[in-house]
């Protein structure tokens, strides 16, 4: 794991050797410790472009578990919690994965102008709905943003699963994200069909069509997803 002090030094760098070094140091370790396999990646040929990819979220590694798989496919624009620049290890992710910041848990008007302006430039972005990695390793109440997102840019959604970057990078239980160090684990990425926005029904109150909205986004990843990650949107659990 680099240290600090090599960061600091990685930091001072040109930017173009900056980022040909975070590539190889941050990709060495997912092809070191991830036992990945990916499944579902032939929905990723035919999409209509741009698209809204979403995905559930374990780990500081996701980006870069997800990264791997989607750059021979897509440009694609991650929407990242502004926190993340501000950690050694992740501002290097942040060098190999191409980001558009946010700041959470607030109404980031000057963030969500980023995004429509990326997605009608014709980029791809990705988004974790639930808005930070899940403490509990499964599916936690998503935010609300991803359905304002969707409905200003019309485009279409595509669902993603992850499992096992958890355990690939955990979370530090100090919250320390520096501490945080990769392990050696058996990862899996599913990737659904693209779908369509729901549209708004006859009579139906704009709030509880943005709640099925929101649903149906989240039921889309849990469906791909083993019991045991589907969290919140586990449907056995609705009675």
């Amino acid at each position: 794991m680099i240290s600090p002090w090599m960061t600091k030094i990685i930091g001072k760098l040109p930017e173009g050797l900056l980022k040909y070094i975070s590539n190889k140091v941050m990709y060495g370790y997912i092809n070191k410790y991830a036992d990945l396999t990916v499944k579902g990646d032939e929905n990723l040929d035919n999409i209509k472009k741009p698209v809204i990819y979403i995905c559930n979220h374990l780990s500081n590694a996701d980006g870069l578990v997800l990264n791997s798989i989607l750059r021979e496919k897509d440009d694609v624009t991650f929407v990242a919690g502004v926190k993340l620049n501000n950690n050694s290890l992740t501002n290097l992710g942040m060098h190999v994965v191409k980001t558009t910041p946010v700041k959470p848990n607030t109404p980031d008007k000057d963030g969500l102008k980023k995004i429509i302006n990326i997605v009608k430039e014709g980029g791809s972005i990705l988004i974790f709905p639930e808005g930070t990695r899940s403490r509990q390793g499964k599916l936690i109440e998503a935010k609300k943003g991803i359905t304002l997102i969707a409905k200003l840019t019309k485009v279409n959604i595509v669902p993603i699963a992850i499992t096992g970057t958890e355990n690939l990078l955990p979370i530090s239980q100090s919250g320390r994200m520096e501490r945080e160090k990769f392990q050696h684990a058996k990862v899996t990425v599913t990737v659904g069909k693209e779908f369509v926005l729901p549209k708004i029904e006859k009579d139906e109150d704009k709030k509880d069509f943005e709640e099925r909205c929101l649903n149906t986004f989240m039921y889309k990843i849990a469906e791909m997803l083993p019991d045991e990650y589907k969290g919140v949107y586990n449907k056995s659990n609705l009675g």
